[in-house]
């Protein structure tokens, strides 16, 4: 039985922020994944498309793309999730204990610097001058490494960490469980 405090109720006075890390922490992160998972299903899609299926990258835009191009196009997208991504991990960040903590932490690092790449990304599509004078927006990286494969490599290294954070929270020792706030230990 999960303790009492883990029960949400609309009446309760605390902030929305101690909320988000104690009562409302696991089905936070539970949609938080969920989140994540349709984003990979999508990156999945489009590189199944072209490695598979041999489509042109062009013609290679995932679940979604294939019925709303216009959207996948947007830098607005791509730039949005990015930021609801780092904001997920910045405000449930404080639910976090010990080993779990750290690796949340490194997975918002990295989630830091993909935000910085699609922020640039959507500087260029609002200006209207990519770098290098590039037939598209352009980030840093992906001078070196294609877009897809870029956007594949961002989501396994911020993923991994996400994950084993999850898991280190859902599985914690002795001590990280008395420090706990929420209801998310199986233990």
């Amino acid at each position: 039985m999960k303790p009492e405090h883990t029960q949400i109720n609309p009446n309760d006075r605390r902030s929305f922020l101690s909320l988000l890390n104690t009562a409302w922490h696991e089905w936070s992160l539970r949609l938080f994944l969920a989140v994540t998972l349709l984003h990979w299903a999508e990156h999945l899609t489009q590189a199944y498309q072209i490695w598979v299926m041999g489509w042109s990258r062009p013609e290679a835009l995932g679940l979604i793309g294939y019925y709303y191009p216009w959207l996948v196009h947007s830098e607005w997208l791509h730039y949005g999730y990015a930021i609801v991504m780092l904001l997920f991990f910045f405000l449930l960040q404080r639910g976090f204990t010990g080993k779990s903590l750290v690796w949340w932490r490194i997975a918002l690092i990295i989630q830091f610097w993909h935000h910085i790449e699609h922020a640039l990304l959507l500087g260029q599509a609002l200006a209207g001058h990519n770098i290098g004078g590039a037939a598209a927006a352009t980030s840093l990286i992906q001078l070196v490494v294609p877009r897809v494969e870029l956007h594949l490599f961002y989501n396994t290294v911020v993923f991994v960490p996400m994950i084993v954070a999850m898991l280190l929270h859902m599985l914690p020792t002795e001590a990280e469980k008395s420090s706990m706030r929420c209801s998310c230990s199986i233990r």
